[in-house]
């Protein structure tokens, strides 16, 4: 998709990637999380294409779910911890259920969080996902500094290399389609909460797991 926002620089500081780079002490080793490239000025047209849609199960199942979540969100740390397994395993994994997992950025870390769970692609986005609400209450405390250094051993701990980890954190322009792309999926689908659900085009808030499965069954 291809959506028009003037982000620019003021919108990717708000998120904190450009606040971390003034208030941080200046990087002191190859290991050191560094946001810099994040402090692109582009600002007009976004180019959103490039921005992966995160997916499980079969294309043509019968039940399209999509959730909307943030990787500091409590209530999105529960799902995943109580619901989302179970949801694997009688839906997703059985051929009824497609599930797309989209980000939302309520406040800088979630962002965060976010450039690391896409910086192995698609192959490790879901296990990355697993360990940022595993951790939730460990890698969310701290200073942005110490906070991007949580971050970076989960990218380590999933596989990703001290390479991938500073590519991925340096790389500005990808962290401004990401926004982009939050923006457009948030306004589209009206989100004002997470974790939120669309299925089948109807958006539902949270809920406990029997009152999901009596909505997905009724598909």
């Amino acid at each position: 998709m291809k959506k028009t926002y003037a982000i620019g620089l003021v919108f990717v500081l708000a998120l904190g990637i450009g606040a971390y780079m003034v208030q941080a002490p200046a990087p002191s080793g190859p290991t050191a999380p560094g946001f810099g490239a994040a402090n692109a000025t582009q600002a007009g047209e976004i180019d959103t294409s490039s921005i992966l849609e995160m997916t499980l199960g079969a294309k043509d199942a019968p039940i399209q779910m999509t959730e909307y979540a943030s990787y500091t969100c409590p209530h999105c740390r529960t799902f995943h911890k109580d619901v989302f397994q179970k949801l694997k395993t009688d839906y997703i994994d059985t051929g009824k259920l497609q599930f797309t997992y989209r980000e939302i950025y309520f406040d800088r870390y979630g962002l965060w969080g976010s450039i690391i769970a896409r910086c192995g692609g698609a192959d490790k986005f879901f296990a990355i996902t697993d360990l940022l609400y595993t951790k939730q209450s460990e890698w969310t405390k701290g200073t942005p500094a110490e906070i991007a250094e949580n971050l970076r051993r989960i990218g380590l701990t999933a596989g990703l290399s001290q390479e991938d980890v500073q590519s991925c954190f340096a790389d500005g322009e990808k962290a401004q389609k990401l926004v982009a792309w939050y923006e457009a999926n948030r306004a589209a689908d009206e989100i004002s909460s997470t974790p939120s659900f669309i299925i089948n085009g109807v958006k539902y808030s949270n809920m406990p797991y029997p009152e999901l499965q009596q909505i997905l069954d009724a598909q």
